[in-house]
C-alpha cells in the first residue's frame, strides 16, 4: 500500500530576492547526494551525466540528448539508458572485492551473479555480462524463462549461474543441461522435496549436480522487504532441514555435490548493521556445515545492497548508511575472522547485487504538458449585487480587510464561511451563482495568503500545508503505473526534477500527475534537504517544452510496468559516451515503444478484425448519406494510424 506523504518543506530560498545559484538548485533536487557522481548541473542550468565519473572524461548534457532525440523524431516520454554507467558500476562491484580480498589476506575469490529478474532486459542483461567478463561475473536465475535466458547469455565457463527460487522437474533439467555444456549452474536447494527431485534426474541423465543449500536465517532486516528473512521467509530451508539434507547426501556418497551455502534477508537493506550481523551468522553456518562434511566452495550473501535514492545516506527505507565500499569489507572481513576462529578454508564469495548495478543507469524523461491549478479561473465575476446573499458579502470584507498581519485570523474565517456555505447550498439557500462567487472569492483569498506566508519565516504549519494543498499539478505524458509503479505499490521515493533552467529559480511547488484515468497516477512524494516532502519546487510553465526526469528507474521499474489504461512500453534510447563526438555521447540504438495494436494484440484483441469492423461501420453511414465518401475514407484512414501510433499523447 502507498505510503502517507511526507511533511510540507519550507523551501524559504524560492521566496528569497538573493541571486539565485546552482547550488541551491542542487541543495532543492539533492542531486550530488542521490547522483552519487554521475549526475550534476552545469553552469547552464542543464542536467549533466557523467558516466564514467573520471574529472577528465565525458560529460553528458540531458538536454543535448533531448535535443538530438526531438531531431530523429523520437517522442516523449521515453526510457533514456546509459550504458556506460551500467559498466561502471559492474567495474566497482568487482574491482572492491578484489581489492579487499587482497587487503585481507583473503584466500578466497570473489564469484559474482547479476538477478536478472532486477531487470531482465536483454540489453541491459548483455551488458552486464560483456562488462563483467573479465572478472567472471555470472547470471542468477530465479525462474524457468530467467534460466532459459541466463544458459544463452552467460557463456563464460568461468562464471557462475546460480538457480534459485522454487523449481519442477523441467526447471532442474534444465540445470543439468547447463551442466552438460560445461557451465558452472548451481541449483541452490529452497524446500526439501527439489534435492530429492534433482537427484533422481541427475541419476537419469547421468550428469553430477552442482548444488546450493538455502538456509532460513534468524537475522532479519529492516524497511519493506524485512519479511525476506527469518523463520516465516517465503524461501529457504530450516536448520534441521540442511543437516537432513547433508546426511542425506552422504547417505548416497554426494555430498561433494554440496558446493554453495546461501541466505538472503531481503531488498534495500538500508542499515549495515543488519548486514553485518547476517554475514556473522551465516559464517557461522557455513562453518559448522564443514565440518559435518560438506566441503563447501562458496559462500552466497545474496542480494540486497541498497541504493540512495532519497539522498539522505540514513537507514530509511529509501536510503542505505553504508557504501559499497564498507559493504564488502564487512563481507569479506567478518567471514575470513568466524573461517580463521573455525578453523576452516575461506569460501569464494558470492553475491546477488541487482539494484545496486543497475538503479542508475535508466531514466524516464517525460513532457509537461498542462497544470491545474486551484481557484485559477480568475475571469469570473465576483461584483456585488442586491439581495446579495450575506456569506457572500462576508467572504468579500475579508477578502478586502486581508493584509500581511492577519492572515492567519482571515483564513480561519474564511475557511468557516466557506463550510457554512457548503450548508446553505445544501439547503437551497445559496445559489449556484452565489456559490460559485463565494468560491472564487474564497480561493482568491487564500493565493494572497499563501504569498504573505512566503515572506513569514515563522508562518504556521496549518498556513504551509494551505500552500501545499494547493500546489499546481503539473500533466505529465507518462503512467506512473508503466514506468515507476513502485512510487504507487509501496511508496518508493525515487528523484525527479527539471533536467533544464536549473540556473532559475523555480517559483511554483507542485505534484506530478500522469496521463492514466486513474487518481493514484501521481507522484506526490519527493526528496528535499529535509527529508520527504509532498511537494516538488518547478518553473512556472511559458508554453515552451519543460521535460522533467524521473531518475534510478533501472532497478524493477522497467520490468514491473504495467499497461494500466493500455500505455504501453514506452520509447527507448542507449546512450553510450564518447569524448571524441562534440557532444561526448552517441545514441546506439533506439528501441521504439509499443503502438497501440501491439497493446491490445497482448489483451487478446485483435486490431485487424477491429479495423474491418469499423471500416464496415462506416461504409454503412456513408451508403445511408449519413457521411460523404470522401470523409468516410479519412476516418477510416485515421483509425488505422491511431491503432498504429505511439501509446502516450502527441506533442
Amino acid at each position: 500500500m502507498k505510503t502517507t506523504p511526507g511533511p510540507v518543506t519550507r523551501f524559504h530560498n524560492l521566496d528569497s530576492k538573493s541571486e539565485w545559484t546552482i547550488a541551491e538548485a542542487d541543495e532543492i533536487y539533492q542531486v550530488s547526494r542521490w547522483g552519487e557522481g554521475y549526475f550534476s548541473i552545469n553552469e547552464k542550468g542543464d542536467l549533466t551525466v557523467t558516466p564514467n565519473r573520471t574529472q577528465n572524461g565525458p560529460v553528458i548534457n540531458m538536454m543535448e540528448v533531448v535535443e538530438e532525440m526531438k531531431n530523429k523524431g523520437i517522442a516523449f516520454p521515453a526510457v533514456i539508458r546509459f550504458h556506460d554507467i551500467l559498466r561502471s558500476q559492474v567495474a566497482l562491484l568487482n574491482k572492491t572485492f578484489r581489492a579487499l580480498i587482497e587487503e585481507a589476506n583473503y584466500r578466497g575469490s570473489y564469484s559474482g551473479v547479476y538477478p536478472i529478474k532486477v531487470n531482465q532486459m536483454r540489453e541491459v542483461v548483455e551488458e552486464i555480462v560483456d562488462a563483467g567478463a573479465p572478472y567472471n561475473y555470472g547470471l542468477e536465475a530465479g525462474s524457468k524463462p530467467e534460466l532459459i535466458a541466463a544458459l544463452a547469455m552467460n557463456t563464460n565457463q568461468n562464471s557462475l549461474t546460480v538457480v534459485n527460487g522454487y523449481k519442477d522437474r523441467d526447471l532442474l533439467r534444465l540445470a543439468l543441461l547447463g551442466i552438460q555444456l560445461g557451465r558452472k549452474v548451481i541449483v541452490v536447494v529452497e524446500k526439501y522435496s527439489e534435492l530429492t527431485d534433482l537427484m533422481q534426474l541427475s541419476q537419469e541423465i547421468g550428469v553430477e549436480p552442482l548444488i546450493g543449500l538455502r538456509a532460513k536465517i534468524a537475522t532479519k532486516s529492516s524497511g519493506k522487504w524485512a519479511s525476506s528473512g527469518g523463520d516465516y521467509a517465503k524461501f529457504g530451508l530450516t536448520i534441521t532441514e540442511i543437516l537432513q539434507a547433508v546426511r542425506y547426501m552422504k547417505s548416497i556418497d554426494k555430498l561433494h555435490c554440496v558446493k554453495l551455502f546461501h541466505f538472503h534477508i531481503g531488498s534495500q537493506i538500508p542499515d549495515l548493521r543488519t548486514i553485518k550481523d547476517s554475514i556473522n551468522e551465516g559464517a557461522r553456518i557455513y562453518a559448522k556445515l564443514y565440518k559435518e562434511g560438506a566441503k563447501l566452495e562458496y559462500f552466497d550473501v545474496g542480494g540486497g545492497v541498497g541504493v540512495n535514492y532519497d539522498g539522505t545516506r540514513s537507514n530509511s527505507p529509501s536510503s542505505i548508511n553504508y557504501t559499497t565500499r564498507d559493504y564488502v569489507a564487512d563481507v569479506v572481513y567478518i567471514l575470513k575472522q568466524v573461517c580463521d576462529l573455525e578453523d576452516v578454508p575461506h569460501p569464494n564469495i558470492v553475491s546477488e547485487s541487482g539494484r545496486a548495478i543497475t538503479a542508475h543507469h535508466s531514466c524516464v524523461i517525460t513532457n509537461v504538458f498542462g497544470a491545474l491549478e486551484i481557484g485559477a479561473n480568475t475571469n469570473f465575476n465576483t461584483d456585488k449585487v442586491v439581495s446579495e446573499n450575506i456569506l457572500v458579502s462576508n467572504m468579500r470584507e475579508l477578502s478586502n480587510d486581508l493584509t500581511e498581519k492577519n492572515y492567519q485570523d482571515v483564513y480561519n474565517d474564511a475557511t468557516k464561511l466557506k463550510e457554512e456555505s457548503i450548508s446553505a447550498f445544501k439547503f437551497g439557500i445559496l445559489s449556484l451563482e452565489e456559490r460559485a462567487k463565494l468560491e472564487t472569492i474564497y480561493w482568491a483569498i487564500c493565493k494572497r495568503i499563501v504569498t504573505h506566508a512566503s515572506k513569514d519565516e515563522y508562518a504556521p504549519d496549518e498556513i504551509l500545508q494551505l500552500k501545499s494543498q494547493m500546489a499546481s499539478q503539473y500533466l505529465c505524458n507518462f503512467s506512473v503505473f508503466q514506468s515507476a509503479p513502485d512510487t504507487w505499490a509501496i511508496g518508493q521515493i525515487l528523484p525527479a526534477l527539471p533536467i533544464h533552467k536549473l540556473n532559475e529559480r523555480p517559483t511554483e511547488l507542485c505534484t506530478l500527475i500522469d496521463i492514466t484515468c486513474d487518481s493514484d497516477g501521481k507522484l506526490d512524494t519527493f526528496l528535499s534537504a529535509d527529508g520527504p516532502t509532498n511537494t516538488m519546487p518547478l518553473h512556472k510553465l511559458t508554453g515552451e517544452d519543460y521535460y522533467i526526469g524521473l531518475f534510478m528507474t533501472g532497478a524493477y521499474q522497467d520490468i514491473m510496468g504495467d499497461n494500466h489504461n493500455c500505455f504501453g512500453r514506452l520509447n527507448e534510447v542507449h546512450i553510450f559516451a564518447d569524448d571524441d563526438d562534440p557532444t561526448d555521447f552517441y545514441i546506439e540504438e533506439v528501441i521504439f515503444g509499443n503502438k497501440a495494436s501491439t497493446v491490445l494484440s497482448s489483451l487478446q484483441y485483435n486490431p485487424e478484425t477491429m479495423a474491418q469492423t469499423l471500416k464496415a461501420t462506416i461504409d454503412t453511414q456513408v451508403k445511408r448519406g449519413k457521411i460523404r465518401p470522401r470523409e468516410g475514407v479519412d476516418l477510416t484512414d485515421f483509425y488505422e494510424a491511431c491503432l498504429k501510433s505511439y501509446t502516450y499523447l502527441k506533442k
